[in-house]
Order: structure tokens, then sequence, then C-alpha cells
């Protein structure tokens, strides 16, 4: 009986092991459950929410994610929104946890579980190579787009 357990959890152990630890492509849903912008510009901060995503999908430090959630803070001022961009904050700081499984948390690219922890070399490469990709598919993106306009 104890060598059947040692082997059941020698398997699970392994199993998990192996799970790949891989980071997701990048994607952004803008401003997670919040608005993009004003009715009258409902994208006027869209442009600070993606470069927060980019920021939250890698994830990193506790550190890092209070960077990125100062940054998003600021970028939503300069457009003229300091009430707004006091309430993303708040809402970033909170909910954006590393802690929560949701599909807008510190690090959400990478698997939940990962918490708070600086990007190694490894990770970072892999970080510049899923941005490389994302880069690639937008940039054909706009060349068919071209295609299509000079075509019609």
């Amino acid at each position: 009986m104890t060598k059947q357990i040692l082997i059941l959890l020698s398997l699970v152990f392994f199993s998990s092991s192996v799970i790949s630890l891989e980071l997701k492509p990048f994607s952004s849903d803008g401003c997670s459950f919040f608005p993009d912008g004003r009715y009258s510009q409902r994208a006027l901060w869209r442009h600070c929410c993606f470069l927060h995503d980019l920021a939250y999908w890698k994830g990193g430090s506790e550190v890092q994610k209070k960077t990125a959630d100062k940054a998003l803070e600021q970028c939503v001022i300069k457009v003229g929104e300091v009430n707004i961009a006091r309430l993303m904050l708040a809402g970033v700081e909170v909910g954006g946890s590393a802690h929560f499984n949701t599909s807008y948390r510190w690090g959400y690219g990478w698997p939940y579980g990962r918490g708070y922890k600086k990007l190694d070399k490894n990770e970072k490469l892999e970080v510049k190579q899923k941005l490389n990709d994302y880069k690639a598919m937008i940039d054909e993106i706009i060349n068919q787009l071209s295609i299509e306009k000079n075509e019609g």
C-alpha cells in the first residue's frame, strides 16, 4: 500500500512539474470593467489602460505593480481626468492583485499562482518574443487593410 501511495505521489508531483509555465500571448480588454472614456469621447483614456495591460500581462514584483498603477493614474491625469485617475488607481490597487484568479490580475499572462516575482532572464526573453509576435500580428493586419483599401 505504501509503495502505491509513493508511486501516486510521484506521478502527481512529476505531472505538476511538467505543466507549462509558458506566457500566454498578449491580450488587452481595454479598461477592464471600467469605461475606456467619457460618453462623448469613448476611448479617451483607453491607451492608458492598454499600456497598463502590457505591464499587468507580463507581471513582476509588487514594486513593479505599484509603478504600473501609478503610471496609469498619471496617464489618465494627462488627458485631463484627475478624479477618474484617482478612482482607477484605487480600483487597480485592490482589484489587480496577483492573488486573485482573474483575467486582469497582475501577471495575467502567466498561469495563476505566480504571484509577485521579478522576471528572470528567460522570462524576459519570452516576454520579448511574445511582444514581437504581437507586433507581427498587428503589422500583418495593417498590411492587409492597406491592400484591401488599395484594391477597393
